[in-house]
């Protein structure tokens, strides 16, 4: 499986990776060479504490190269007023009588919970290239779906691109 990112997210995540190659992994190097020296291992918590922390270091620069390597680049090539990556979109769903709002964004900065939605999520894959006024069906499952009408798209601001832009 490809993951879809952008040209952005593949630069956050090399400048990540680099961060934590040039800075992490020496500091926490010397945190398991440090706490080696403290005698009997067995029962050395900070040694066995330094050493999980350098794993989950090299754990993460693995996961961000084999991102990238395996990265589908993508691009909004949507007109201004179609529903496209890093656009600020306003859906109105009827079964529920609410408005809700949702930035689409690439599959790495993706947080629902904060409204970032995926391309690849079903309410995403539904909006891509629709317009406002469209009524677009979000098909959840094969015995959920349902129907939600486009209110408003807009670029996303600079201080929500600021937020985009962590991972």
């Amino acid at each position: 499986m490809y993951n879809k990112l952008t040209e952005n997210d593949i630069r956050e995540m090399e400048k990540e990776i680099e961060h934590r190659k040039l800075v992490l992994r020496p500091r926490l190097l010397e945190d398991v060479k440090e706490t080696r020296a403290h005698g009997d291992l067995s029962e050395n918590f900070e040694y066995h504490a330094a050493k999980r922390e350098k794993n989950r270091n090299e754990s993460r620069i693995r996961f961000l190269e084999k991102m990238i390597k395996t990265a589908r680049v993508i691009e909004d090539t949507s007109a201004d007023d179609e529903v496209g990556v890093g656009k600020t979109v306003t859906i109105y769903i009827p079964e529920d009588d609410e408005e809700e709002t949702y930035t689409i964004v690439s599959t790495m900065r993706q947080d629902s919970i904060h409204g970032l939605i995926s391309v690849e999520s079903p309410m995403g894959r539904a909006l891509m290239g629709h317009r406002e006024g469209d009524t677009v069906h979000v098909r959840v499952s094969d015995s959920y779906s349902y129907d939600a009408v486009i209110r408003k798209i807009c670029l996303t601001d600079a201080a929500a691109e600021a937020e985009l832009s962590r991972f």
